[in-house]
């Protein structure tokens, strides 16, 4: 799926065009087609190809572009801009009540994810807002949905206020009144989501919106349901005025139809992404960088954000400082791996990363258990082996014995080992450069990984670390 999704297809496009030193009009034709075509089996809706193409191609065909440096670079831009055009400009967040409590409404078809993407607001409300949050289970209609909210609201520790299946009306009502009296900040409704949009549906949405009166009215949307997605948007839009739109089930950009249809057809800004099983994988919908990621731009600020949340800045500045005084070790490497699992899969995060896009089959390759695998090895090892890698450098036999008691062969206890190196010789490297080479090294950061390639020794797959 990923080697046909929009951004792959584009990207291509987009490389054919940046290799060039001159470009004519039919260049740019022919680059606007392979993009139609893209945006087309990515499921973007018709008319919003349409007007996507039409914007870009006036823009390109201009003197300045033509004719100016770098004109390949120049329609990039125009593209990159058009994406975040399409997807809504600006970020968009919750709008919080200034003096009373805050009241979210979500609505959806069943199947969309709502009751998920819920518990996850909730937590992203209470991280980011440090806000005291309730959900009110108020969908009365699909089976077991009260108590898969329940579930929800005990794993994350948020109450969930229900009263079983009686009128949502009513539920709603005594849920915000309970809400007020225990001081909560924020409410959340779960309403009903049916199999398709219905009369007795819509009328119970529009009461439960008269009463609750919500400052939001989150719709959530399947990114796997395409263009589709666009359409439901828009008929729940017509009748109930919904301010926003979560994403869900958005893996990475290997469906971006959705994404680029909903906006435009719909005029429902996408606040926030939902991707993967996780209760923190949840976050506020940025156009700017969703375009980047597209284009294979890499996603800086979303890493440096990921990152940010999973690492502890004194832990970071203790590692940092191991490692240039050469003082690194195998319980360094522990709490490492520790990191990168926090921060999510090894491939999502060299998708954040730009000019990984150069070294794609090698990141699609990347298997997580590895990970796994090597902190079963050092758990194998003694406290002083930890501490000072040298001991099991020298000794075959401590080398045998770690391997007998994790399970796993000699061969990987090596690669383990050299991985560790790896890490010493690549901050060796990086304290040579100067801030010339570093730049460059930011704009390409597969320089790191080709700077530290190492000796191969005798004998296959031997002295070299791989993650297959």
């Amino acid at each position: 799926m990923a080697e046909n999704s929009l951004s792959s297809r584009l990207q291509m496009a987009m490389r054919r065009l940046t290799g060039r030193g001159i470009l004519t009009e039919k260049d740019i034709d022919e680059m606007m087609r392979e993009v139609r075509l893209s945006l087309l089996e990515a499921d973007v809706n018709f008319r919003v190809v349409k007007q996507f193409i039409a914007n870009i191609k006036e823009q390109a065909v201009g003197e300045k572009i033509l004719k100016g440096l770098n004109p390949g670079q120049q329609v990039v831009k125009i593209v990159h801009e058009e994406l975040k055009r399409v997807m809504g400009e600006d970020a968009q967040g919750i709008k919080y009540a200034s003096n009373d409590i805050t009241t979210i409404m979500t609505i959806g078809l069943q199947g969309s994810g709502k009751t998920t993407a819920i518990g996850k607001l909730g937590v992203y409300i209470r991280k980011a807002e440090k806000k005291k949050v309730m959900f009110i289970a108020a969908d009365v209609y699909r089976p077991a949905a009260i108590e898969q909210l329940v579930t929800i609201g005990k794993q994350v520790d948020i109450e969930v206020y229900e009263e079983g299946l009686k009128d949502a009306r009513d539920i709603v009502k005594n849920g915000l009144k309970y809400a007020r009296e225990h001081k909560y900040d924020c409410v959340i409704i779960d309403t009903a989501g049916r199999l398709h949009i219905d009369e007795k549906m819509m009328s119970e949405l529009v009461d439960i919106k008269a009463i609750a009166k919500p400052q939001e009215i989150l719709l959530t949307v399947d990114a796997m349901t395409g263009q589709d997605a666009a359409n439901i948007a828009k008929s729940f839009h017509d009748q109930l005025n919904a301010t926003g739109a979560i994403l869900t089930k958005l893996d990475g950009d290997t469906r971006g139809g959705a994404a680029l249809s909903i906006k435009e057809v719909s005029s429902i800004p996408i606040k926030f992404a939902s991707s993967g099983e996780k209760m923190d994988t949840f976050e506020l919908f940025h156009p700017e960088r969703m375009a980047s990621r597209i284009l294979g731009m890499g996603d800086v600020l979303t890493l440096i954000e990921k990152a940010t949340d999973a690492i502890d800045e004194d832990e970071a500045q203790s590692m940092m400082e191991k490692l240039m005084s050469d003082s690194f070790n195998y319980n360094d490497l522990l709490k490492q791996f520790k990191m990168i699992k926090r921060m999510g899969s090894m491939s999502k995060i060299l998708g954040f990363m730009p000019g990984m896009g150069k070294v794609k089959q090698a990141a699609s390759q990347v298997d997580d258990k590895q990970f796994d695998k090597m902190s079963v090895l050092i758990t194998s090892m003694t406290a002083d082996e930890r501490k000072d890698p040298s001991l099991i450098d020298k000794s075959s036999r401590r080398r045998t014995r770690i391997a007998n008691g994790s399970g796993m062969s000699v061969a990987e206890l090596n690669r383990l080992r050299s991985a560790l190196d790896q890490q010493k010789k690549m901050m060796k490297q990086m304290m040579k450069m100067d801030e010339k080479q570093l730049e460059s090294m930011s704009k390409n950061p597969t320089q790191a990984l080709q700077n530290t390639k190492q000796k191969k020794g005798k004998g296959k797959n031997k002295g070299q670390f791989r993650i297959r």
